[in-house]
């Protein structure tokens, strides 16, 4: 018997996964945890096949928190389900380690589809992220670099956090880092997609979002 663990803030969001998962895996354990810390408990206490994982929960850790599920169970599936723009973060986090990502505006039967690929051992990522690493791959054949594919994880988190109107104050006390830092952060990533303000920013990152996704 396969078990999953689920971990999401918000308690009905996890009874209608949880009620999900077990109407087409009734042979499935779902053991369900609220924060970060709750998990990485969970994670050392038993064997879990499959952890469905909220990065936006209390004491999380954003791309970090699948590094530290790893080091306590190194093969474990991560299954990333996010309300993160799809597009921006899907890539990035399977390149942390991931084995897939998830939004949580997706149906029901993609949900059903995500999960049963990987507990089967396969990667999942949606169509629209397919799309997008073909033309990704369309643009270093030409060449050109997909800007947002050049930020560190670290710094694509910081530009989002910039892009919902966030203050320099607010990001260094959200991230526990110093103020000083985040403006380095923000002077990196103004220099690399080549902007002087967070308007320019905004535009283009649009831009590279229609690109990828191949919409007009």
């Amino acid at each position: 018997m396969k078990t999953v663990l689920l971990v999401e803030d918000h308690s009905i969001v996890r009874m209608g996964v949880k009620l999900l998962i077990e109407d087409f895996l009734p042979s499935v354990t779902v053991i369900e945890a609220a924060t970060f810390s709750e998990t990485l408990k969970l994670l050392q206490s038993r064997f879990f096949d499959l952890v469905i994982l909220d990065i936006k929960i209390p004491g999380g850790e954003s791309f970090n928190m699948i590094g530290r599920i790893r080091e306590i169970q190194s093969k474990v599936k991560i299954l990333v389900f996010s309300s993160q723009d799809e597009e921006m973060y899907a890539i990035h986090y399977v390149k942390a380690g991931a084995n897939g990502y998830l939004p949580k505006d997706t149906s029901n039967e993609e949900l059903e589809k995500a999960i049963t690929s990987v507990l089967a051992g396969g990667t999942y990522i949606s169509n629209v992220i397919q799309d997008q690493l073909v033309n990704n791959t369309l643009l270093e054949r030409d060449s050109k670099e997909s800007p947002l594919e050049i930020l560190s994880n670290r710094e694509l988190e910081i530009m989002d956090m910039l892009l919902t109107g966030k203050w320099t104050k607010d990001i260094a006390l959200d991230l526990h880092i110093k103020e000083s830092t985040v403006s380095t952060y923000k002077a990196r990533i103004f220099e690399k997609l080549e902007v002087t303000n967070i308007l320019e920013l905004f535009k283009k990152v649009e831009i590279y979002k229609r690109k990828t996704t191949g919409a007009n």
